[in-house]
C-alpha cells in the first residue's frame, strides 16, 4: 500500500517530486502560501487601462543541460506551455502566456492546497503533523521543498541535521520592478547592468500582448542596501537607476509596483541534489541544493522523489 506523502512547497522542486512521485505509483498532497503555481516562476497579473497583462516578475527565462530536464521541456512545448525566446539567447525558454504556464499545468493533476502557510511540522513514530493555524494534516512522509531559510526554521526542531545544512545555504535578495511606460523606449529586448543586474521587455516575450512592459531586477548588493525600505519607496529608485544605466531618456510610468524576492537566488550550494531520511522519512528539495537554475529546482524534486521510492 502507497504511504501518504504531503510535499511543503509547489514551486518547481515540489511540484517536480510530486509529479515523479506519481509516475512511480504515489499521490502526494501539497501545500504552498502562494495563492496559485508559481514560486519564484511567478507571474503576475494587472489590469492597465481596463486590460489584464502579466509581468513575470520572479525567474525570467530558463535553460537545459541535462537530458531529463530537455525531455520536459520538450513536452510542454509541444503542449504550448513553453516557448523559446530568442532575446535571452539560444537555447532560453519561457512559460506561455507566463512563466508559471509549466507549474500550472503540473498543478492540475494533484490536490494543492493553495494559500495554505504550514507553520510547525512534528514527527511521531509514524506520521508527520503539519500544522497550519488551527488545523492540523497528516502524512507518512514529508517533502520540505521551500527556501533554505524557510526549511532550516521549520525544521530545527525534529531534523536538526538537515536544518542545519539548510542553514548553511545563503540567498542573495532582489527587488524587482513591474513597469509599463505609454512609449516604446530606445532599448535592446534585455540589458544587463550593474545596480540593474537585469531588464527586460516582458512584452517581447511570446504571448505577453503589445504594451511596452518592463521588468527590472535588481542587484543583490542594492537590493541587500535597499531590503527593507517599503515597495513605494523602491519604485522611483529603480527607475532613476535603470534610466541612469541603460541611457534611455526617461519616462514617466503608466504603471509601476515593485516586489521583495528575500531568497531570489541561491548564493553558496550544499551540493547534494536531494536529502533523504529513511528513518524519519523525510525528504529535502530545492534548487539551493544545487545552484540557482529552474533546472536544479527540476531535478532536485526529481531526485528526491526515486530516492524516496527506491528506499521505500
Amino acid at each position: 500500500m502507497s504511504k501518504s506523502i504531503a510535499i511543503i512547497g509547489a514551486g518547481m522542486a515540489g511540484l517536480a517530486c510530486a509529479m515523479e512521485l506519481a509516475r512511480l505509483g504515489h499521490r502526494p498532497m501539497l501545500f504552498d502560501k502562494g495563492r496559485g503555481p508559481g514560486g519564484r516562476m511567478a507571474t503576475r497579473r494587472v489590469e492597465i487601462d481596463g486590460a489584464e497583462t502579466r509581468f513575470d516578475h520572479g525567474a525570467q527565462y530558463f535553460t537545459a543541460r541535462d537530458p531529463r530536464f530537455l525531455h520536459a521541456i520538450e513536452g510542454w512545448h509541444s503542449a504550448g506551455y513553453v516557448a523559446p525566446w530568442p532575446a535571452a539567447g539560444e537555447g532560453a525558454f519561457v512559460g506561455t502566456p507566463g512563466m508559471n504556464a509549466p507549474l500550472r499545468q503540473m498543478a492540475q493533476f494533484f490536490n494543492v492546497q493553495w494559500g495554505m502557510e504550514i507553520d510547525a511540522v512534528l514527527h511521531d513514530i509514524h506520521t508527520w503533523h503539519l500544522r497550519t493555524g488551527t488545523t492540523i494534516f497528516r502524512a507518512q512522509q514529508l517533502v520540505c521543498a521551500i527556501p533554505a531559510e524557510q526549511a532550516a526554521k521549520l525544521l530545527a526542531k525534529e531534523a536538526p541535521d538537515f536544518a542545519a545544512i539548510a542553514g548553511q545555504a545563503k540567498s542573495q535578495p532582489c527587488w524587482a520592478l513591474m513597469v509599463r511606460f505609454g512609449a516604446k523606449l530606445d532599448l535592446a529586448d534585455c540589458f544587463r547592468g550593474e545596480d540593474i543586474a537585469w531588464a527586460a521587455r516582458n512584452s517581447s516575450k511570446p504571448g505577453r500582448g503589445d504594451g511596452e512592459d518592463w521588468v527590472l531586477h535588481a542587484s543583490p548588493a542594492w537590493s541587500a542596501q535597499h531590503l527593507e525600505l517599503s515597495p513605494e519607496e523602491i519604485v522611483p529608485l529603480l527607475l532613476a537607476a535603470f534610466f541612469a544605466e541603460t541611457g534611455a531618456a526617461a519616462e514617466e510610468p503608466v504603471h509601476a509596483a515593485a516586489h521583495r524576492w528575500r531568497y531570489a537566488m541561491v548564493e553558496r550550494a550544499e551540493g547534494s541534489p536531494a536529502l533523504w531520511d529513511p528513518a524519519l522519512e523525510l525528504g529535502v528539495c530545492g534548487d539551493w541544493l544545487v545552484g540557482p537554475r529552474v533546472e536544479s529546482a527540476f531535478l532536485s524534486g526529481l531526485e528526491l522523489a526515486q530516492s524516496m521510492v527506491g528506499n521505500a
